[in-house]
């Protein structure tokens, strides 16, 4: 598939399956992230790459954080969000690794994290790898970026959902550039 198609063609797929992106798929995406802009070369990315038995395990650490932040959540609650990462056989966990510099500030830095995000998600759509991108409260929890290991000045900028599309890719909504460009 050519880049251009990637790009304007790409929808996220959130019904995954088993298999999880390849080897020579994962090399491919992981490739793409690292050509993200990035101001200074600072590279202020990380990933966390969970897949298998580990995905029981995340789903265990994001129940504990969601329960330090509400110790009253239900049963019910609480197993929801030990399944939120069974919903693919591979999550990905992109980091902002913020760090101290005179010219690019943290904005900076947490943006230039979400195109490598970004890239992987156009890359994965070109190979048919099924992908779709979360955040949600969870990128925030202090408890769970201290359960990963995670620097104090980190930042999760999403979770990246990786599978076999269950039903093939939806075609990408019509959108019209007008609506969004116009000269200044």
């Amino acid at each position: 598939m050519d880049a251009i198609r990637a790009l304007t063609q790409r929808v996220s797929v959130g019904k995954l399956k088993a298999p999880a992106p390849d080897d020579k798929q994962l090399d491919a995406l992981r490739r793409a992230a690292l050509r993200a802009a990035d101001h200074a070369n600072l590279r202020p990315w990380r990933f966390l790459e969970v897949s298998g038995d580990r995905l029981s395990a995340l789903g265990d650490l994001f129940c504990q954080a969601a329960l330090e932040s509400d110790p009253g959540l239900s049963e019910a609650q609480q197993e929801r969000f030990r399944a939120m990462p069974l919903r693919a056989p591979m999550v990905t966990i992109a980091v902002a690794r913020i760090v101290d510099h005179p010219k690019v500030p943290r904005d900076e830095q947490l943006i230039s994290a979400g195109c490598a995000v970004q890239n992987m998600l156009s890359a994965a759509y070109a190979l048919g790898v099924g992908a779709y991108w979360r955040t949600g409260d969870l990128a925030f929890s202090r408890p769970l970026h201290k359960a990963l290991g995670l620097a104090e000045d980190d930042q999760i900028v999403g979770f990246l959902y990786l599978g076999t599309p269950e039903s093939g890719f939806r075609e990408a909504p019509s959108l019209d550039a007008g609506d969004f460009f116009q000269s200044w």
